[in-house]
């Protein structure tokens, strides 16, 4: 499973590496990222903006890999709308009721109460999508 890296209009922080924890943008670079359709998704979160790249998220997609996106709500409908035939699972707390975009966009909605019985929907969820890890592995 992929997890993209965000980028980002905030500072970086003494511990973060560019490119690895997160895309350190200026705010005009993001503006750009937004024109050129080089984002999936992005909100505003406080004074900053975060997004998630699309390119390198395409590539892994058209090479067959599974994704997990981190998302805010907002992004779960433009996400919807760029890949349609995502499989978009939204975690959600206990007693979250999502809006009616939020849970029209997403195929699944699983309730986060219990780490392991959500780890096992999720399995169950992707394992009949997905070739097992171990195909890869040598039999002898």
């Amino acid at each position: 499973m992929w997890i993209p890296v965000a980028a980002t209009t905030r500072p970086r922080r003494e511990t973060e590496i560019d490119g690895v924890d997160r895309v350190f943008l200026a705010p005009a670079e993001f503006d750009r990222w937004i024109a050129d359709g080089e984002l999936l998704e992005w909100s505003r979160i406080g004074p900053h903006r975060r997004g998630t790249p699309y390119p390198p998220l395409r590539a892994r997609l058209d090479a067959g890999q599974p994704v997990l996106l981190p998302l805010d709500l907002r992004g779960v409908p433009l996400v919807r709308a760029r890949l349609p035939d995502a499989r978009l699972v939204l975690l959600s707390p206990p007693g979250y009721a999502p809006g009616a975009t939020v849970a029209a966009a997403a195929e699944h909605t699983l309730t986060h109460d219990h780490t392991e019985r959500v780890v096992d929907e999720l399995v169950g969820l992707l394992g009949s999508s997905y070739p097992d890890p171990a195909w890869s592995r040598v039999r002898g």
